[in-house]
């Protein structure tokens, strides 16, 4: 995966190479499992975004968030209004537009 860095979020992009070669597939894993429990921002088709910690995805690329809370797209009656608590979000992967992971949560240690 390649990283591209905007303000206080990274941007995660998919590979480009085929995912038969065993050395992307593994840096490809590790890179997933460095992101566990960090703070994501995810797009939505729909115009909805989702902030949350990531805890798991599988290989139809479906994101599962802790935490998480939905902000609506902004409209003309509605700007920034308060974001929904929803916990625990599986988010389908074919609704993915974009993943952003915050960088001050990529930064600080991880403790077990």
């Amino acid at each position: 995966m390649s990283v591209i860095q905007a303000l206080d979020w990274i941007t995660l992009t998919a590979p480009r190479q085929d995912m038969a070669d065993s050395n992307v597939a593994s840096n490809s894993r590790q890179m997933l499992e460095s992101l566990l429990n960090k703070s994501m921002r995810i797009q939505m088709t729909d115009g909805r975004t989702l902030i949350g910690l990531f805890l798991c995805t599988d290989r139809d690329c479906n994101v599962i968030l802790g935490s998480a809370q939905e902000y609506l797209k902004p409209t003309d009656s509605l700007a920034h209004g308060e974001p929904r608590v929803l916990g625990l979000a599986m988010i389908p992967g074919h609704h993915i537009v974009s993943i952003e992971v915050e960088m001050d949560s990529v930064s600080s240690p991880q403790y077990m």
